[in-house]
């Protein structure tokens, strides 16, 4: 993506935010095409360096601007982890945006060989799932097995080395990352 379509990615992310939570009457809207080949979106909220939500999708719910719309709406309202201590509009300020546009997941049967920063997970086992953002390894300093285990025990729900079993499917993808500085 070009410079200028980033950072109106992160305008929609914001504008949308704010209008959901009634700051801004009008939803964010733009003139600007963007590319049509992705794999989905998720929009992380931060604050002091803290998690405020954290939600996206693996499909698009129609164009980029149409997903990153809808999913900055889910992520400052909608996250399980903090419905009881949603984002308030007084915080908007202080919030931190990141915009991560996924390629599409891809089946691998060697999950150990994804590269630390550029692979995200997506681990399914029977109805359990969970995923972890590419930067979220680097953030945390792990390498890729403990990418991989974290994802499963922290995300889906699955024991630390379920990755490793053959009912397990493991998926890697790409994320384009957008922060606002």
């Amino acid at each position: 993506m070009t410079p200028q379509q980033r950072t109106e990615l992160l305008r929609i992310a914001r504008g949308a935010i704010e209008h959901e939570l009634g700051v801004s009457t009008q939803p964010p809207t733009t003139n600007l095409d963007f590319p049509r080949d992705f794999g989905g979106a998720f929009v992380t909220l931060k604050r002091a360096g803290r998690l405020r939500g954290c939600m996206g999708t693996f499909r698009p719910l129609g164009s980029m601007v149409e997903t990153v719309d809808h999913v900055a709406r889910i992520s400052s309202r909608q996250d399980p982890r903090f419905l009881s201590n949603r984002v308030e509009a007084d915080e908007l300020p202080a919030i931190r945006i990141e915009v991560s546009v996924l390629g599409t997941p891809t089946p691998t049967d060697d999950p150990a060989s994804l590269e630390v920063g550029k692979h995200g997970v997506l681990i399914q086992q029977g109805s359990a799932s969970g995923c972890l953002l590419p930067q979220v390894a680097t953030e945390r300093g792990w390498d890729a097995e403990e990418f991989l285990s974290q994802c499963c025990a922290g995300k889906a729900g699955l024991a630390y080395d379920a990755w490793r079993a053959p009912d397990t499917e493991v998926q890697l993808f790409t994320a384009e990352i957008i922060s606002e500085r």
